[in-house]
């Protein structure tokens, strides 16, 4: 295995430089999936890319069981050195290098001698809509075991360091209008002041309470309404609202209560009051046996002494829509130790890359120890 890594450790540097320099916002992965595409193929792998998305699906093998392997590829859109554009500052660029070393490092081992390897390099995660759509695709239908990998912050853990587990919180987004009627400053009975109905639902909504020992929050995010006019009172209004939850069913009972306060405040105000989701990211769903077979391959990389435990975190990630809406795939993602700092989403966020070559070898050893173990259980 050594060996083997010494040999890709250059290509993986002159993947990742090459995508950490070409990033692209989510659904507009076109050149990233061209390079992956390319890259892949050339070196001998079955790649299957879409009409109708980015992104592109490696497949190794033939038959039963299959197991498989994802990366997110598309980069933020933020403000770098006082200009907007897209930046790889949640480590997605190190991600996919993860995956294409992984899967060298397999052909070179021979794995898989039985079943299939799926690698998946998936749209979209920014969005939260990635997943869902190769969910649509059937691309996970068949996988049995499916794995990610994330970079973690050094406030988390730090280079040399890993979790078999991240339990990723579910986040749900909504963007809503108030409707009512503008009246004169003078004549305010005459309409409805949608900054007073704004006030009443912030109060609703920081009233509502549910069990105390699942981390979870609801509050408006953004909210606009009035002109330029001092003695107009608005009647309508635009808000948002972040909701947050460490589990899929506190946020349900939150989402619950978060509809009754806005249908409750629209009665009371005699407005009309609407809303849609326009984001929704489900809580980590981990399997026990994938969480164990990752968890050996931390030990046999880094030793038992730096093997952490699962890491909670309320950041969200669109890969437990997988398991989500197929219980059947058995699921797990790793967390990396790479000295990550100051923080994931910052422009200027840096990682020490002597961790790309660590990943690879957990990742490689966790798909050989999963074929190992479904093919003892048959």
């Amino acid at each position: 295995m050594k060996t083997i890594l010494d040999e890709i450790k250059p290509i993986a540097e002159e993947v990742f430089q090459h995508l950490h320099t070409h990033p692209e916002i989510s659904w507009q992965e076109v050149e990233t999936t061209r390079y992956l595409k390319n890259l892949l193929e050339g070196e001998g792998f079955s790649v299957e890319t879409f009409d109708d998305s980015t992104g592109l699906v490696v497949t190794v093998g033939s038959g039963e069981p299959c197991v498989g392997l994802r990366a997110d590829i598309d980069a933020l859109w933020q403000e770098v050195d006082g200009t907007y554009q897209a930046n790889h500052s949640c480590g997605h660029d190190a991600h996919m290098t993860l995956a294409v070393g992984t899967l060298l490092t397999l052909k070179k081992l021979g794995i898989p001698e039985k079943g299939r390897l799926k690698v998946i390099f998936q749209p979209a995660e920014e969005k939260g809509t990635g997943a869902l759509s190769f969910v649509e695709k059937g691309i996970v239908d068949d996988i049995d075991f499916l794995y990610g990998v994330h970079l973690r912050p050094v406030q988390e853990i730090g280079h040399g360091y890993a979790s078999a587990a991240i339990m990723h919180g579910s986040a749900k987004m909504l963007k809503g209008a108030i409707r009512g009627t503008d009246a004169h400053g003078a004549r305010p009975h005459e309409g409805q002041n949608a900054i007073e109905v704004m006030a009443l639902l912030v109060q609703a909504i920081r009233s509502i309470h549910i069990n105390p020992m699942v981390p979870h929050s609801a509050k408006v995010t953004m909210f606009q309404a009035g002109g330029e006019s001092a003695n107009i009172i608005p009647g309508n209004a635009v808000f948002s609202i972040d909701m947050r939850a460490q589990t899929n069913s506190a946020m349900e009972e939150l989402y619950t209560q978060v509809d009754r306060a806005i249908r409750s405040v629209a009665e009371l105000a005699g407005v009309e009051i609407s809303y849609e989701a326009i984001a929704e990211i489900a809580a980590a769903e981990v399997d026990d046996t994938a969480v164990r077979l990752m968890g050996e391959a931390i030990i046999e990389t880094l030793g038992e002494e730096f093997l952490v435990p699962p890491i909670v975190t309320p950041g969200g990630e669109d890969f437990h829509f997988y398991t989500l809406k197929r219980p059947s795939v058995k699921a797990s993602m790793l967390g990396l130790g790479c000295d990550l700092s100051p923080g994931l989403h910052h422009p200027a966020m840096t990682f020490n890359r002597d961790s790309l070559i660590v990943g690879i070898e957990i990742l490689a050893r966790t798909v050989r120890q999963t074929f190992e173990h479904l093919e003892q259980g048959k």
